[in-house]
């Protein structure tokens, strides 16, 4: 496989080598969460969960939501994390390139998996996004915007891989995907870079 494995992504969790980690829900979580964007009941994919905190958010909110992540640790730190504001949510250990849920459901949260993924897996994780999703069902995106110094001489660096807007263009097309009109809206990162905010609809 290119790029991280899960033994990469294992061991920051057990060694708390998490520098992307907030220690709280992403502000563009919770600006969705308040707009009213996730309704109580509706069924929500959070992949790449990383320590659950916007599990947890969704959960607290009535939201149907399952975190996935690749390392076991995470999986349990976003359990714990739930233990300890004492709600409830399924949490699993699962490859996104691979698993598939027992029903399509309304929206996936994309915050982290996409820019942690090799490139060269971006366009099986998007057919999974769309596969995951009922027609109609949002993907809530939030494209890392992180290029890195050797980009310009073809060099593929990361994580976190940078996510050009024009490459989420091919990625996630218009036969496939209903696109807002930009300008998106800028979330600054704890690695100092930035992501772009956007919903995108499935067709």
């Amino acid at each position: 496989m290119a790029g991280p494995d899960a033994a990469f992504w294992q061991a920051r969790f057990e060694t708390g080598t998490t520098p992307w980690d907030r220690g709280a829900a992403s502000p563009q979580l919770l600006r969705w969460r308040d707009e009213g964007v996730f309704t109580a009941g509706s069924t929500v994919l959070v992949p790449g969960c990383g320590s659950g905190w916007e599990v947890a958010e969704l959960a607290a909110a009535g939201v149907e939501v399952t975190g996935l992540d690749y390392a076991a640790a995470a999986v349990d730190r976003s359990k714990q994390h739930l233990a300890e504001r004492g709600l409830q949510a399924q949490v699993l250990q699962a490859d996104v390139l691979q698993w598939s849920p027992t029903a399509p459901v309304d929206a996936v949260y994309e915050q982290t998996c996409l820019c942690a993924l090799h490139p060269d897996h971006w366009t099986a994780y998007a057919a999974q996004l769309h596969a995951w999703l009922k027609p109609g069902g949002r993907l809530l995106a939030l494209f890392m915007q992180a290029p890195a110094a050797g980009a310009p001489d073809g060099f593929v660096t990361g994580p976190p891989y940078h996510c050009d807007i024009h490459a989420m263009r091919a990625l996630f097309p218009s036969s496939r995907w209903s696109w807002p009109k930009p300008p998106y809206a800028r979330v600054n990162h704890p690695l100092g870079a930035h992501e772009l905010a956007l919903a995108l609809t499935r067709l």
